[in-house]
């Protein structure tokens, strides 16, 4: 397709940085029609918004999770494999105390010390935290930020939310942005998870 040729031209033409962030406007692709992105159950959801991919080693993916967080207005939900990020916490409790409802899920299986005490943190300024002990594994490492609004954000990728992932691991990040048909369908699976999930023990 020429306008998906002539994209990948730049892409490859533009010089390489010291971050490697790239962001894509997908409204630019406005020649692609067939674009789409499809969720879990098959149903097509027009492409739209912008993505932003970050890597580690290189990109400062803890920094474009607090930033995001930070800017959040009304509403985040968490899934996470393992929290133990301090800044991110940090970030979560700052955005209760502005009066934004944030809510985590966390692997039952996975908390260790240090997870618990980020999360008597979280709990102790109204964070909600509940642990998914459903699954083997509760692997999601999605976060949900005012899905409701014109500027609904989506991160997802590999990257867990600790220390390691971002000083020792290989790991990436897709940000989903100003897309709320998208953002819905993660509410809706957050949702579920959160109704199976149980309420946080610290003796578990």
């Amino acid at each position: 397709m020429p306008c998906m040729r002539a994209m990948l031209s730049g892409l490859s033409g533009m010089r390489r940085q010291a971050s490697h962030v790239a962001v894509f406007a997908l409204i630019a692709c406005a020649c692609l029609p067939a674009a789409q992105a499809f969720d879990a159950g098959g149903q097509a959801l027009p492409a739209q918004g912008t993505l932003e991919t970050a890597f580690t080693p290189g990109d400062d993916i803890e920094g474009l999770l607090t930033d995001a967080v930070d800017k959040a207005r009304r509403q985040v939900l968490v899934q996470a494999y393992i929290l133990t990020s301090k800044p991110l916490t940090k970030s979560l409790i700052a955005a209760r105390k502005r009066g934004v409802d944030v809510r985590v899920l966390v692997d039952a299986g996975q908390l260790n010390k240090l997870g618990h005490e980020r999360i008597a943190a979280m709990l102790a300024s109204g964070v909600t935290v509940r642990e998914e002990t459903k699954y083997k594994s509760a692997h999601n490492k999605v976060i949900v930020i005012d899905a409701a609004g014109a500027d609904a954000t989506v991160i997802t990728g590999s990257y867990n939310f600790t220390w390691s992932a971002q000083n020792k691991n290989a790991e990436n990040i897709l940000i989903a942005r100003k897309n709320p048909p998208l953002a819905a369908k993660y509410v809706a699976n957050w949702t579920r998870h959160f109704e199976d999930a149980e309420a946080y023990r610290a003796d578990r």
